[in-house]
């Protein structure tokens, strides 16, 4: 946990929004996995964390006109058996600020009584099904309306407040970013003629769980990198193949980094291979470079595609002005994406609040045109953001195929020129990026990231 002083500041200045409200949380329980003693390793909501630290299942809060009740149970004799001895609840609550405690069994009848009295109980859209039924038992609200009956207002507080990251949690990530760089970097030195994908996924994966935390998200790791969230790992590699990682650890308080490195098997790109990565690694640049306080993240991700498209009419693959191919989305073919999303306790930071909510506001709409309409975030860049920096250009024959039968673009497209690159596959170079007071910066060091870099790697 942070320091207790950390999660009082949090919850005052909730209050200060939500003076005179009632605000419930519910953390999570364990979930079966296969049968009911047989449990998904444990992760904590997220609000839950943000406001209150304790990372144990079954524990629940309450905010009333600004005083906090934590509801849980204190372990029995038969907890201890199985589990060892265990800190009380009044303990755990304390090491958050917090002095009020009651049986998790009193939390019913609290929320019955606030019910009665004609006062809202709010509360943020749940992910989980178990979740949305004790919501439903708690407010007597059918499990169907439960998401569209959650508090905006606590909703728009809490996107407000987590937004903008505090110096204990860039400290955090900070230090977490050396899991990630070796996950990443080790996958760069496997990538070898022969090696599977399922061994390089493991191994990486490995090196989250030795420093004591889980995987940020399921790993990709793949040789297929045209599919953007490629999950199979049946892959063996092959001479000139490229080989795609996208892939995260959870910190120990649970800040999740988020990398992308796309490396040639063997640690030597064809020439082919250098021309499309070095205009991916100049979109990346260029989208860094244009992060500061004050700028539309979608003009970040406008940047990209313009420099993406530059490179590819460079290459013959496109053809035509920049400007007009990105405004009309032809593009999207190659970069079908956005340029990144929100990073936090979450590694699309505030998901569960609703991706719109929390990327868009009245400024800023999001657009319904192929690849723009997947930008997770389009609002203007604050100092303490940490925003993901991920372009990449991919070769989808099925969607080239497409295209090509529907004469999509075909004045600014050269099929015949695609020919060549059918197979080529796909690549992403991801950063993490704090948005600073002039400007922005990487967080950590950053990873091998040039030709050279990345071609050096195998023979450190």
């Amino acid at each position: 946990m942070f320091p207790k002083e950390v999660y009082v500041a949090r919850r005052e200045r909730l209050t200060k929004v939500l003076a005179d409200d009632f605000l419930l949380f519910l953390g999570n329980r364990n979930v079966a996995y296969n049968y009911l003693s047989n449990e998904y390793p444990f992760r904590q909501d997220s609000t839950f964390l943000y406001l209150f630290g304790i990372d144990e299942p079954d524990f629940a809060a309450v905010i009333d006109s600004g005083e906090t009740t934590i509801y849980a149970d204190d372990v029995t004799i038969d907890d201890i058996i199985w589990m060892g001895p265990q800190k009380s609840v009044s303990d755990k609550a304390a090491e958050a600020g917090i002095g009020k405690t009651a049986p998790r069994k009193s939390l019913a009848a609290d929320v019955a009584k606030a019910i009665a009295s004609g006062r809202k109980i709010h509360f943020v859209p749940p992910y989980r099904g178990e979740t949305t039924l004790e919501l439903s038992e708690l407010t007597n609200i059918a499990p169907s309306a439960i998401a569209q009956n959650a508090s905006t207002l606590l909703i728009d507080a809490l996107i407000e407040m987590r937004s903008q990251k505090e110096p204990c949690e860039i400290a955090e990530l900070e230090r977490h970013t050396t899991v990630g760089n070796e996950m990443h970097l080790t996958a760069m030195r496997m990538a070898l003629e022969g090696q599977s994908e399922k061994a390089i996924r493991a191994a990486i994966d490995d090196i989250s769980l030795q420093s004591g935390c889980q995987v940020a998200f399921p790993t990709i790791c793949t040789i297929s990198g045209q599919t953007l969230h490629n999950h199979s790992y049946e892959g063996i590699l092959k001479k000139n193949d490229l080989l795609l990682v996208d892939a995260g650890s959870d910190s120990p308080l649970h800040y999740a980094t988020d990398n992308t490195r796309t490396t040639p098997v063997g640690g030597r790109f064809t020439q082919q291979q250098k021309e499309i990565y070095q205009i991916v690694l100049n979109a990346n640049d260029v989208a860094r470079e244009a992060m500061r306080p004050g700028v539309l993240y979608m003009n970040v991700h406008l940047a990209a595609s313009r420099t993406i498209a530059d490179g590819l009419i460079a290459l013959g693959i496109m053809k035509g002005n920049a400007e007009d191919i990105v405004r009309r989305g032809a593009h999207a073919m190659f970069f079908p994406h956005g340029i990144g999303h929100m990073l936090g306790l979450d590694v699309h930071d505030m998901d569960s609040y609703g991706e719109t909510r929390v990327g868009y506001d009245e400024e800023v709409r999001r657009s319904d045109q192929f690849g723009l309409s997947s930008l997770r975030l389009g609002r203007r860049l604050r100092e303490g953001f940490i925003v993901t920096d991920e372009p990449g250009i991919y070769f989808i024959p099925q969607l080239i195929d497409k295209w090509q039968a529907e004469g999509k673009f075909k004045d600014v497209i050269n099929y015949e020129k695609l020919k060549q690159y059918r197979n080529f596959g796909g690549i992403r170079i991801e950063d993490d990026i704090l948005v600073t007071a002039t400007g922005s910066r990487i967080i950590g060091n950053r990873l091998p990231a040039t030709i050279d870099e990345v071609e050096s790697v195998q023979k450190q």
